[in-house]
């Protein structure tokens, strides 16, 4: 039952009206009990001081009420006055409060007249209000919640021209808020609606990892290289910074895969250091190698590099090394089981989709010795070698993440677990990736000189090689991807430059 306070002013000074003394009743008097009535939510009683009331006049005022959401009803009547010898009509001012807009108030007028020779009141639609006149409508609507404003870290608006739209996209839907605002629309026939009051919902704001910086630097990397990738982590944490994304065709850096070429040779490293293979320990590095009773691989440009360390092989990006260490050390088993503890084969969690790569079983030698050099069956996306570089730099493996943690797990499921890796082993590749751009595949292409990396050129069925380069540098860690760019050195590694002195 509404709450109506009522301030009755009437009484002195009112005017006296002339009316025969059979009349029941005074304007006055129904004026007083039909206020009061209104006041206590009476509709009956309301009803009996009506003139002909209308089949609907309770359900009108329940009706208002609730589509309304009207809360409480303060009613201020003020002086009768005659508008004819049997007629009179009192003008009131009235507020409803709102649930969702707060007080709405209104001035409205109670017309009576003398029927049947008693006073009543004439009701009509606009007694309620008098925007109900002559077929009005007053209608209490939702107003539904922009899209989510997605930001970085920071606070500050994403960078034009990010090249993360696609992503950022995803999370407009995912990330809307419950909330929404409110307004109170009058419509009268032939007229458009009204706004008579508004609660505009906030924009939702959706904080992601993005850092400001990385992303605008990534982005420009970016400028002007077709169907490439670039995905930015901080080791530490698994935050992804930067997440710039010019892949045609609908293809994705999170979630599609692409053979890696000489960068899984990282994954390599770590089996065969895992199984007593030094970084000193010399090693033959042919231009051409042949597996035993199987098929021949070679180095880039047929080079011949002799005797060198392991980690020199590495540097070089010996394929020939790679191949024959591979097949006279480990097992296909061997390879999957390190792939799998870097988690390939698994979904990643970001909060945007992701996977890692996968690497089918093989107990072929040449199969395995394919797989070994990232050809063969051996498929990753962008964002997982970008993982691979991120536990080389901090020793453990973290599932790479856009939104907070709590919003990862709302949206794409539980993330996995930091696997911390084989001290010893990550401790050795941080060298290994050192020497790539030192004196190796890397070297004298204008990197920053505290970067260490791995480049890699992937053959493919599709025509000319993917380029890759990943890196790291203090805690940043970058994946490069230009589809049918060429070599890494070449297409990649430029892009990680400009990506780096951008910073």
């Amino acid at each position: 039952m509404l709450a109506v306070a009522l301030v009755a002013v009437l009484g002195a000074g009112a005017f006296a009206f002339v009316a025969s003394n059979r009349v029941k009743g005074s304007p006055s008097e129904i004026a007083d009990a039909y206020f009061a009535a209104w006041r206590r939510g009476d509709l009956g009683a309301m009803a009996l001081l009506v003139h002909r009331p209308p089949g609907d006049f309770a359900a009108r005022h329940r009706s208002l009420t609730e589509d309304l959401h009207v809360e409480s009803l303060t009613l201020t009547p003020g002086r009768p006055r005659g508008t004819g010898e049997e007629a009179a009509e009192v003008p009131f001012s009235g507020v409803r409060q709102l649930h969702e807009l707060g007080a709405w108030p209104f001035e409205g007028t109670l017309r009576l007249a003398v029927r049947d020779r008693a006073w009543r009141v004439l009701w009509s639609p606009e007694t309620l209000h008098p925007l109900l006149k002559d077929g009005g409508t007053l209608a209490l609507t939702e107003i539904p919640a922009p899209p989510a404003r997605p930001v970085t870290s920071e606070g500050d608006d994403i960078p034009r021209r990010s090249y993360a739209d696609s992503y950022l996209r995803q999370l407009e839907p995912e990330s809307q808020q419950a909330g929404h605002g409110w307004e109170l629309v009058a419509g009268a026939p032939g007229q458009p609606p009204r706004r008579l009051l508004a609660r505009s919902p906030e924009a939702p704001v959706q904080r992601t990892t993005l850092s400001r910086a990385a992303q605008a630097a990534a982005a420009r990397a970016l400028d002007g290289v077709d169907d490439s990738a670039l995905v930015v982590l901080r080791p530490s944490t698994g935050e992804i910074l930067a997440l710039a994304d010019r892949l045609k065709d609908n293809y994705s850096a999170v979630r599609d895969v692409f053979p890696p070429g000489s960068t899984f040779k990282t994954i390599t490293a770590a089996a065969l250091l895992g199984k007593g293979l030094g970084p000193a320990e010399q090693v033959g590095c042919p231009a051409r190698y042949t597996i035993p009773l199987h098929r021949s691989f070679a180095n880039d440009g047929l080079v011949e590099r002799g005797q060198v360390s392991f980690a020199d092989a590495y540097a070089y990006s010996c394929n020939t090394t790679f191949v024959q260490q591979a097949t006279t050390r480990l097992t296909g088993r061997d390879l999957r089981a390190t792939a799998d503890e870097w988690r390939f084969s698994h979904p990643i969690a970001t909060g945007v989709g992701g996977t890692c790569g996968s690497m089918d079983d093989t107990d072929d030698p040449d199969a395995l010795g394919e797989n070994a050099i990232g050809q063969g069956t051996v498929v990753v996306t962008p964002l997982c070698m970008a993982a691979v570089a991120a536990a080389v730099q901090s020793g453990t493996w973290r599932s790479p993440r856009l939104l907070e943690e709590a919003e990862v797990r709302r949206l794409d499921g539980e993330p996995g677990r930091p696997v911390r890796l084989d001290e010893g082993v990550v401790a050795a590749l941080r060298d290994m990736m050192r020497d790539v751009v030192d004196h190796g595949t890397a070297s004298g292409a204008g990197l920053p000189g505290d970067v260490s990396g791995k480049t890699g050129t992937a053959e493919n069925d599709g025509g000319r090689s993917h380029a890759w380069f990943i890196g790291f540098r203090g805690d940043l860690a970058f994946c490069v991807f230009v589809k049918h760019g060429g070599s890494g050195r070449s297409a990649a590694v430029p892009v990680a430059v400009r990506f780096l002195n951008g910073l």
